[in-house]
């Protein structure tokens, strides 16, 4: 499939997504919304996806919510705002969910929804000039995309709400230092780097790293018990994979463990 608002490749099991607007600031609009969820469908149904990579072209990585978008049609902006969020949170809640682990790679501007995307990815690369915006509270808006979700898990409950309610920027140190973003790289070094770490993570146990993925999500919503049962039952899953199995056997042997192999039983 041909996406207008994103580029896309798959090199060397990881998903290449990047968002591709530069003109326009790679906004949040409604076809951005709907690709994206696209893509949640097109990585998490191709078992060659065994890392995701998230990066964007252009002088900002997004400029979050299309402005112009919403001004033109006041009357239809709440049912636009519920047909956007419906496509945009299902592409949210796939990649959060899939076993492909999701890393995301920022040297700009990020604002608003795209602080949404960052906080919801596995691991956050980003350059020196990386900005992080709030942006909801300067429109008038609550967020969306999950920030509500996701940011208090990165950076606690105290940071979310300053961040949020305040309508705060944070540079890439601050973020760094408040845990919204995994490390801080090089501008020249940040695309290798991130590949780099998104091709660690495709050669790694998918299977086994979506199940670590998905038992992290739903921690804080379950009792100990059901945390416990929800890790018997992944950790059993697992046990029944031949590449378990084989991992098993070469340890033993002192032998390389290779998972990336064509495809995990």
């Amino acid at each position: 499939m041909s996406y207008q608002s994103f580029s896309f490749e798959i090199k060397e099991n990881v998903a290449c997504i990047t968002l591709n607007q530069p003109d326009r600031g790679n906004p949040f609009d409604g076809n951005f919304c709907r690709e994206f969820n696209q893509l949640s469908i097109d990585c998490d149904r191709n078992p060659e996806v065994r890392a995701v990579l998230i990066t964007a072209a252009g002088r900002f990585f997004s400029v979050g919510g299309d402005i112009k978008t919403f001004l033109g049609d006041r009357d239809g902006l709440p049912r636009f705002i519920k047909s956007a969020t419906a496509d945009m949170h299902m592409g949210v809640s796939r990649f959060a969910r899939a076993d492909a682990p999701v890393v995301l790679a920022a040297d700009a501007l990020v604002t608003g929804g795209a602080v949404s995307m960052t906080a919801g990815a596995d691991f956050v690369l980003a350059g020196p000039k990386a900005k992080f915006y709030a942006a909801f509270p300067g429109i008038g808006f609550s967020c969306d995309c999950g920030l509500s979700y996701f940011l208090p898990r990165r950076v606690g409950s105290r940071k979310a709400s300053e961040f949020l309610l305040r309508n705060q920027t944070w540079d890439a140190e601050t973020a760094l230092q408040n845990g919204l973003v995994s490390e801080v790289v090089p501008a020249e070094d940040l695309n290798k780097a991130a590949f780099d770490l998104a091709k660690e993570l495709a050669d790694g146990p998918s299977y086994a790293l979506g199940e670590i993925k998905r038992l992290l999500l739903d921690s804080y919503s379950s009792s100990l018990e059901s945390q416990l049962e929800m890790e018997s039952r992944a950790l059993t899953r697992c046990t029944e994979s031949d590449s378990t199995w084989e991992a098993l056997n070469a340890v033993a042997k002192g032998e390389k463990v290779i998972f990336n192999k064509k495809q995990e039983s």
